[in-house]
């Protein structure tokens, strides 16, 4: 049997109205497909970049979030060439820009 899942859409509208809700600020960079598509957000701090990661299925059971991308994601372009890489590769894949202190352990919360 499987365990039911929330469509990646849903997920990302909640993270927004949720990081919204706290003071920050999130913006779909590119929408994926409205039920399976995968979920990669770029956490930000007043504008500085300073991690990309991915929602993942983790084999020992539920959902992580783990490190992608380049080493030093605000480096000039350096995380819009990665999201195109992965684009071109899986056109279904949601790209999320959330901007609070804090983006990391909400979007753990939410997308967890």
């Amino acid at each position: 049997m499987t365990e039911p899942r929330a469509a990646s859409g849903l997920l990302v509208s909640a993270l927004i109205r949720r990081i919204e809700a706290e003071g920050g600020s999130a913006m779909v960079i590119h929408r994926g497909d409205a039920i399976a598509g995968a979920i990669l957000l770029l956490l930000a701090d007043r504008g500085v970049l300073g991690a990309i990661v991915e929602r993942v299925w983790r084999f020992e059971g539920g959902h992580g979030l783990e490190p992608v991308g380049p080493a030093d994601p605000d480096e000039p372009g350096a995380a819009g060439d990665y999201v195109a890489r992965r684009r071109r590769s899986d056109p279904d894949l949601w790209a999320v820009e959330i901007d609070h202190p804090e983006a990391g352990r909400i979007a753990g919360e939410v997308l967890l």
